[in-house]
């Protein structure tokens, strides 16, 4: 949305949409490809001198540095009314292609489950469709405070997977029965909107 405004007889443009909370989520939209880069291409050439470990250190060091962003961006647009359409289209576009990279990243390494992976991104899948369907019907689904645990135990199930610790694979199929129990709140209340 922008306004015009005339100060001392210039006329300047105001863009609601370059906020710091936007920028930030773009940041993560970003960052997410290159820490895919990171995890799947280990053996280019680019990378010959530095150890496989290694690379899983930077992408975590990315990861968390992208979730950082994912806080703080919400943290602003609540705080200062920063909340745009943008955003909201933004943010949740820039956490799923964040973890998006993560799972199958670590998947094509061999760490991740593929059936707790292809039950994650099914979930996903499913709720964007209705999420579209949800706009187009003029319905307002908010994320949910069981939306935002899921999406918080997906990023530390990733991060515990990136640093190969013992007991990541039950924080992934954790983070998995919450992502399908999250969903299955959504698509309640999208049917209860509906009048279904």
């Amino acid at each position: 949305m922008k306004t015009i405004c005339k100060k001392r007889g210039i006329i300047m443009t105001k863009n609601k949409n370059l906020n710091i909370p936007n920028l930030l989520a773009l940041i993560r939209l970003l960052l997410a490809p290159v820490m895919y880069l990171f995890l799947v291409n280990q053996d280019a050439s680019i990378f010959e001198d530095i150890h496989p470990s290694w690379l899983n250190y930077f992408a975590a060091f990315i990861f968390v540095l992208a979730s950082a962003t994912d806080f703080f961006d919400g943290y602003i647009a609540r705080t200062f009314d920063q909340i745009t359409v943008m955003g909201k289209i933004l943010d949740p576009l820039a956490d799923k292609m964040l973890t998006l990279a993560g799972f199958l990243g670590l998947m094509m390494q061999g760490v991740a489950s593929p059936w707790a992976i292809y039950l994650i991104l099914t979930r996903e899948l499913f709720i964007t469709g209705l999420r579209v369907s949800a706009i187009s019907e003029g319905i307002d689904i908010s994320a949910s405070w069981m939306g935002k645990i899921k999406t918080v135990a997906q990023m530390i199930a990733i991060g515990f997977l990136l640093m190969h610790w013992p007991f990541a694979t039950t924080l992934l199929w954790i983070a998995a029965a919450l992502t399908l129990y999250s969903g299955y709140e959504y698509t309640k209340e999208f049917f209860q909107k509906v009048g279904m």
